[in-house]
């Protein structure tokens, strides 16, 4: 779900670090605050509110859903602020309002690229151009680093999101197979949680720029070397219990998780890892 700003006074993009991932939006002229539409999500100090447009959101949904003709095999889960449905009691809906950030980039991603020149082969400069103005999103999500916060304006604060940005990345089809590869291993062989989707598209991006040629992503023997080692830097992620978010590297992406899950899910990773390093032909049965 997009939103736009139109008709709620100029806001400044505020993306000074305080809370990692995350970034507010202030109304520019504190005295337009009666005068923008969407007062009721502007705080007494000026913030556009994720918060309040988060419950505002879940209320129109529960009133929806309760209108709606299918409201018998929908229900919209309480155990948080966001809006997920559970469908039929098989699918679970995450419906986030979001407001798009094109052509801009934050200043708390502004090291990436880490290491570009002119003659950069991965990511080239017409990619980091092409995601540059791609920019980004903003999200009204809860974060792990707002959490017991909820009281504060932190808890106004909005999560950044990158998903455009990174998919322009990964277009090369080898790039993509790999990842849709990692993701059926994952299902088959371990616990989804705690390695996400998200998890494994960051540590394909970290894999690319270790191996930003052409030819070392072309055909199955090299598609193989990728796997092992994104595996290998997933185990070491577990072990040391921190992995870092490809844009925002000082996000941590296992933050919140349990010591005992990383670690069951490490073990996991190591039998996987080391049956591929073993036998080549592993993958017509894993």
């Amino acid at each position: 779900v997009v939103l736009y700003l139109n008709q709620m006074g100029v806001f400044n993009f505020v993306d000074d670090g305080t809370i990692p991932g995350c970034a507010v939006l202030k109304l520019s002229d504190g005295r337009k605050r009666s005068m923008s539409l969407w007062v009721e999500f502007i705080t007494a100090s000026g913030y556009l509110s994720a918060r309040k447009i988060r419950s505002r959101f879940q209320a129109l949904v529960v009133q929806a859903c309760e209108k709606c003709p299918c409201r018998s095999y929908i229900q919209l889960l309480t155990d948080t602020s966001e809006v997920r449905l559970r469908i039929r009691d098989k699918y679970i809906v995450h419906i986030v309002p979001a407001f798009r950030c094109a052509g801009l980039w934050p200043r708390s991603a502004s090291h990436w690229p880490y290491s570009s020149t002119q003659f950069s082969i991965w990511p080239s400069p017409n990619q980091i151009n092409d995601v540059k103005n791609e920019g980004f999103n903003l999200l009204s999500k809860e974060s792990i680093y707002m959490k017991d916060k909820q009281a504060s304006s932190e808890g106004d604060a909005w999560i950044m999101s990158f998903t455009e940005a990174e998919d322009r990345l990964l277009q090369n089809g080898t790039r993509c197979k790999c990842l849709s590869i990692l993701k059926t291993l994952r299902d088959r062989n371990f616990d989804s949680i705690p390695i996400t989707n998200y998890v494994l598209k960051s540590l394909v991006l970290y894999e690319c720029e270790k191996h930003p040629n052409e030819h070392e992503w072309s055909d199955e023997q090299t598609l193989g070397d990728r796997l092992n080692g994104i595996l290998l830097q997933l185990i070491s992620c577990l072990q040391c219990r921190k992995c870092p978010h490809y844009f925002l590297p000082n996000v941590d992406l296992f933050k919140g998780k349990s010591i005992q899950t990383l670690d069951y899910a490490a073990k996991q990773c190591w039998q996987l890892t080391r049956e591929m390093l073993i036998n080549s032909h592993c993958l017509d049965g894993l």
